[in-house]
């Protein structure tokens, strides 16, 4: 049952993190991507300030800032032209 809320979570927060960082979202599949790895990113950044979060909303909330950290480091990237 929580791989199924893991997936939701995922679409979530790549579509808010999405319409939050270029005025749209990538489609289903690249928004659970995105909400999948930028919620392992965001636990990771929240664990290194001490920071626990806990429940839907928690897991919600650290999902949608991992995706908006990941998609800012992924345009920083396409910015210098690396090759």
């Amino acid at each position: 049952m929580y791989f199924i809320w893991y997936i939701i979570i995922g679409i979530i927060a790549g579509f808010v993190a999405g319409k939050l960082m270029r005025g749209g979202g990538f489609g289903l599949f690249i928004n659970l991507l995105v909400g999948i790895v930028g919620g392992v990113l965001g636990g990771w950044v929240f664990s290194l300030f001490g920071i626990a979060a806990t429940g839907i909303i928690g897991s919600l909330v650290t999902s949608i800032v991992g995706a908006i950290l990941l998609l800012w480091i992924v345009s920083l990237l396409k910015r210098s032209d690396i090759s």
